[in-house]
């Protein structure tokens, strides 16, 4: 049985400890050792693990991109968070993010697919989503100041819901402007508007 187990897992690619193993048939020695002899038939079956199943997606596409990239995974309460060091990785991450977001929605799905238990993956590259909602921080601020300033409303570009919930949070106690969102997603932006 071990040797049709190990057939196997070298077939699959996969350890022992990622893989369910369900023995069909025993192996038989028969008569004498010599007539009737049975392999033992085993069926294996991946575990899916969607943390080592994230990283295996994530080794493909690199591999495909001729990119050389450190993944670290720290696990918390709710979610998982892949962060992603090395060389040149800006192309990971597009234009404010636009890539790095796509790259995220994409191992959500891939890598929680027939998963017993879901897991909520956020991915980062090299510290940029920290500096992003700082940048983001910054801005909401500003532009409150000139809503305020103006006594008129302020319309900033469409964003992302992330990025609309860090707007909207770093605005949410402020004494003198308030905020809404407004139209439909892709194009949904905020507004921010001077308290009467």
């Amino acid at each position: 049985m071990e040797e049709a187990v190990e057939e196997a897992l070298k077939e699959l690619k996969l350890e022992k400890d990622e893989v369910e193993i369900e023995v069909l048939e025993e192996a038989s020695k028969g008569l004498f050792g010599i007539l009737g002899t049975k392999d033992a038939k085993v069926k294996v079956t991946e575990k899916i693990v969607p943390e080592k199943k994230a990283v295996r997606i994530l080794k493909q596409i690199f591999s495909f991109m001729d990119l050389e990239v450190d993944i670290s995974i720290s696990k918390h309460e709710d979610y998982t968070r892949i962060d992603l060091s090395g060389p040149d990785l800006g192309i990971l991450i597009g234009r404010r993010g636009d890539t790095l977001d796509s790259l995220q929605y994409y191992i959500n799905l891939a890598a929680n697919k027939k998963a017993e238990k879901r897991v909520k993956f956020i991915i980062d590259v090299e510290g940029y989503r920290q500096r992003r909602q700082e940048t983001l921080n910054r801005l909401a601020l500003k532009l409150a100041d000139k809503a305020k300033r103006k006594g008129r409303n302020v319309v900033l570009e469409p964003m992302n819901p992330h990025e609309r919930r860090v707007i909207h949070t770093a605005l949410q106690n402020h004494k003198e402007v308030f905020t809404y969102s407004e139209g439909e997603e892709p194009y949904r932006k905020i507004i921010i508007s001077p308290k009467k």
